[in-house]
């Protein structure tokens, strides 16, 4: 399965990379922009060509027969948008208990064009104590870039400013469906 993603990915797709961080055992891979639903396809397409098993949070709508199976198998976690839960808590605390634990979290939390992007993956490691991989798909260059990692510390305003000031550059599938706000 590695060979044929690795060979579709980068050799049919013609995607490369840039990546300089080393992945630790447990790690928050924070990816951006989110523009199309061919970011999943990317994602695990580069997933699997790298040899990785990560879990990922998807709206539960995609959770339906027969998806719901494949999403779960692939690493999925349904979100309950409406439900105001501690899902940061019961996610840090699963990172804290497992050996390995790496989660692909888009911040905007929509494929939609939106300033205020979700903070959870931010809290989930600050309370877990587990850096941030800055990961960019960068589909104007074809290019899936991971260069920084940040380490979660009290001033969350600070650090997201620092986190979408590393995406502006990037060219989402669909661009017009991107923006890192005002900093």
């Amino acid at each position: 399965m590695r060979t044929i993603c690795s060979w579709i990915l980068y050799r049919l797709m013609g995607w490369k990379l840039n990546v300089t961080e080393s992945h630790p055992d447990k790690c928050i891979m924070c990816l951006a922009p989110h523009t199309s639903n061919w970011d999943f396809i990317i994602g695990q397409l580069y997933a699997r060509s790298e040899g990785m098993k990560t879990n990922f949070l998807m709206k539960k709508e995609w959770f339906f027969w027969p998806l719901g199976p494949i999403f779960r198998s692939m690493g999925g976690i349904p979100v309950w948008r409406s439900r105001h839960t501690s899902m940061t808590d019961n996610l840090a605390e699963t990172a804290r208990k497992l050996d390995k634990f790496q989660l692909c979290i888009t911040p905007e939390g929509t494929r939609k064009p939106t300033e205020e992007w979700k903070k959870g993956f931010y809290f989930i490691a600050q309370k877990a104590d587990i850096p941030i991989l800055l990961y960019g798909v960068d589909y104007e260059k074809k290019l899936i870039q991971c260069t920084k990692t940040i380490y979660a510390d009290s001033d969350v305003d600070t650090q997201m400013k620092e986190i979408k000031q590393y995406y502006k550059d990037f060219k989402g599938k669909k661009p017009k469906n991107f923006t890192i706000g005002k900093i």
